[in-house]
């Protein structure tokens, strides 16, 4: 993948809407505002809208029209033009005095044919019509009041967030979620006339939801855009359930086809089931500085994958929690600066030593570079040390404007390596390692049992103790880990005290955190009784079981556990690597687990991953 290929991928798109909103009222959804984020920056859309006033929105039903002097609307969305989208956008507009409106959706003409159940031979007959936008074009005239005013609706790829030169995301995809053993039987409750699925290895396209093959279908689109931007004919590959239906539907998708008979290039994509291992999601043995921020500080507002940085420092107000909210928080995304782009990439590929050594040596330049009085410092990098560096901008509006996005990444590392989760982060990694020798030696229900004791009720715990969500992360980390369990009288026993301690602790949280709400489908733990709280904790153990038991379709990677012996410790093997490792090493058959999907008869006859050599 061309790390220069896909930041330009989402600059192209974005230039494309840049193109259309010169003095407009501008609509976001929170993934394209995600996109725009990452992509170009905000600052970029600013410059674009131009005037003295500008007006950013979030796309939502309760979103501010435009008034008098706004004639012109652009709405930039994730999604399908369709049922509660088509809904907001006719609301807005009705309430607004709008002559000229653009929409723009990430979701191609071709998507929205199948979202209207347009059969593929039909759709396939309108190349290079677009009726679906056409008649929304029309409606939005309607809702403008007159049909002489200007609508136009078009496509523009805006898939992803490019995080770093070779690390991109899907924020429109945040919760698009392999599947789950337990899933199996509401797929076949959904289809009581046709054959039962037997397990996930039997799912394929025609077992799924509409919604959920509508939203895959989207994915694919959006992939096949930039495998149309890169110039490249991909191979599909899969390692999982889910991920071979999403394989197998890129492979085989209808509108790629005249592309990848004339692309110079080719590039072989490999999808993998989250699922297999989420030891590594929630593990705290990368010794990583950014997954140490991402993990302390809080989400920010709208995006899933960035955090509020905290700038009073820089600021004359006092640091106390109600002027938290006076000034805007700062970010990691440092888009529009080349300097701090370069050290956001160290901090993603470097130790949390180097990392924060590499922040404090940005810092010391920036601050010789403006003549500030700094008194040098050698050794051990601190939270201090850092804040005493970025302080000496405070008074000094040229610095600090030259300097911002250098100093929110500092104010981060600051925050981050003095917050309490930092210095629990180690209690984590302990317990996880201990947890790795135990695997070896124990059965799962001592593991269990020595965990027993850690959950306590808020009123006895301290700050080194875990909270609700911090035992279900170690829950997490135990069954993926341990991977597929022999269920025995011991284990149920043991699963059963954990089960009752856990819902017992959930009933007497003095607030229930929006997970727990979200796990218990309570908002309050005072009407919380322990019988709703064991049933959902039971269905909690459903879902453990499942994260255990989602390898045992596999052949080769059932396992991210490597055992100990005389010289080495036990440890984890992350999945990922285990599949790099195989598909790049040169004398290995083809494995088993990593499956071709097929294009078509002639790559019916083609096996394996060893297309991955040519």
């Amino acid at each position: 993948m061309s790390a220069s290929g896909v930041l330009s991928f989402t600059q192209q798109g974005w230039e494309q809407v840049l193109a259309k909103v010169k003095r407009a009222v501008v609509y976001l959804d929170a993934a394209c505002a995600e996109s725009l984020h990452w992509g170009c920056g905000s600052t970029r859309l600013l410059e674009a809208v131009g005037g003295p006033d500008c007006h950013l929105r979030e796309f939502e039903p309760d979103a501010i029209g435009g008034g008098a002097k706004q004639p012109k609307a652009v709405f930039v969305l994730s999604c399908l033009l369709k049922g509660r989208t088509v809904e907001i956008l006719r609301d807005i507009i009705c309430r607004s005095h709008f002559q000229y409106c653009v929409v723009v959706t990430t979701v191609s003409h071709a998507v929205h044919l199948t979202a209207n159940h347009v059969p593929a031979a039909a759709a396939a007959e309108m190349e290079g019509q677009q009726p679906v936008f056409e008649q929304l074009e029309e409606k939005l005239c309607e809702w403008m009041g007159n049909m002489n005013y200007t609508a136009e609706v078009f496509h523009v790829p805006l898939l992803l967030a490019p995080v770093a030169p070779h690390f991109a995301l899907t924020p429109a995809f945040a919760s698009l979620f392999p599947l789950l053993p337990q899933d199996v039987h509401l797929l076949n409750s959904a289809r009581p006339d046709k054959r039962k699925l037997g397990s996930l290895g039997d799912v394929d396209s025609t077992a799924l939801t509409p919604e959920l093959l509508l939203q895959i279908r989207c994915l694919v689109s959006g992939l096949s855009s930039l495998c149309e931007h890169l110039g490249v004919r991909e191979e599909c590959f899969a390692v999982g359930s889910l991920s071979r239906v999403i394989a197998a539907d890129l492979a085989n998708y209808a509108p790629a086809k005249n592309r990848k008979k004339t692309a110079a290039g080719r590039a072989s994509v490999v999808f993998v089931d989250r699922t297999l291992d989420l030891t590594g999601a929630v593990g705290h043995h990368g010794d990583n500085l950014v997954e140490k921020i991402i993990s302390a500080l809080p989400q920010l507002p709208g995006h899933t994958n960035d955090v509020m940085v905290n700038m009073i420092a820089l600021t004359a107000l006092h640091a106390e929690e109600e002027n938290y909210n006076v000034v805007a928080p700062g970010c990691l995304s440092q888009s529009n600066d080349t300097t701090v782009k370069a050290l956001w990439e160290a901090l993603l590929n470097t130790k949390h030593k180097e990392a924060v050594m590499e922040v404090r040596r940005h810092l010391v330049e920036a601050a010789s570079r403006e003549n500030l009085p700094i008194k040098m410092s050698m050794g051990r990098v601190t939270p201090g040390q850092l804040m005493s560096y970025i302080q000496l901008f405070k008074n000094n509006l040229k610095a600090l404007m030259n300097h911002c996005g250098l100093l929110q990444l500092g104010l981060a590392t600051a925050q981050t390596l003095k917050h309490p989760q930092t210095a629990k982060w180690d209690n984590f990694l302990a317990f996880e390692r201990l947890l790795l020798q135990s695997i070896g030696e124990s059965a799962m229900s001592v593991v269990l049992n020595q965990l027993l004791p850690m959950i306590k009720p808020v009123t006895q715990r301290t700050n080194e103790d875990y909270s609700p969500e911090e035992l279900l992360i170690l829950l997490i980390y135990i069954y993926s880990v341990t991977g597929e369990l022999t269920v025995d009288k011991d284990l149920c026993e043991a699963e059963e005290k954990v089960k009752k301690a856990l819902a017992q602790v959930f009933c007497e949280e003095s607030e229930l955190s929006p997970l727990l709400q979200k796990i218990t489908d309570w908002d309050s733990s005072i009407n919380l009784t322990f019988h709703k709280s064991k049933i959902a904790v039971d269905e909690l153990f459903t879902s453990l079981r499942d994260i255990a038991g989602a390898r045992s379709l596999l052949k080769q990677f059932k396992s991210v556990y490597v055992p100990g012996n005389h010289t080495h410790q036990a440890s984890y093997k992350p999945l990922l690597k285990q599949v790099v490792e195989e598909i790049f090493h040169p004398e290995r058959p083809d494995s088993v687990d990593i499956e071709h999907m097929s294009s078509g008869l002639t790559d019916l006859l083609k096996t394996g991953f060893s297309m991955f050599m040519k």
